[in-house]
C-alpha cells in the first residue's frame, strides 16, 4: 500500500509532480514481470465515506493517522527481501510523509471451512 501526507503531497510544484508521476509510471513498466495487480490510485481520503460499526455512515476517514492510503499494488516476489528491495524503488519515497507498506496476503482460507 502507498501512503503519504497530503500536506506534503500539496507542496509539490505541478512540475515536481509530473516528474515523479513519469517515474511512476515508468517503475511500473520496470517491476511488470513481478507486478500481479496494478491496483489502483486512491481519490484523495477527503472523497472518502466510511461505514462503522452498526452501520453507521460518516463523510471521510477521519483517521487519527496523519498519513493516508493512496494506493495500493499486488506483487509476487520471492521473499520479503525482494519485496523490501522492490518498495525501496518506489519513486515517490523522495516525497517527505510518503512510505510503502508491504503486507503478504491470506491465500489459505481452509481454517474457515466447515
Amino acid at each position: 500500500m502507498f501512503t503519504s501526507t497530503p500536506e506534503a503531497d500539496a507542496q509539490l510544484s505541478a512540475e515536481q509532480g509530473e516528474a515523479l508521476y513519469a517515474r511512476v509510471y515508468e517503475w511500473f513498466q520496470k517491476y511488470d514481470d513481478v507486478i500481479e495487480d496494478a491496483g489502483a490510485e486512491l481519490q484523495p481520503a477527503d472523497t472518502a465515506t466510511t461505514v462503522r460499526a452498526g452501520g453507521v455512515v460518516v463523510d471521510g476517514p477521519f483517521s487519527e493517522a496523519k498519513e493516508v492510503i493512496g494506493g495500493f499494488t499486488i506483487i509476487d516476489v520471492e521473499d520479503i527481501d525482494a519485496a523490501i528491495s522492490l518498495a525501496q524503488s518506489w519513486p515517490m519515497l523522495e516525497v517527505p510523509g510518503t512510505s510503502v507498506e508491504i503486507r503478504p496476503m491470506v491465500t489459505d482460507y481452509s481454517q474457515f471451512e466447515q
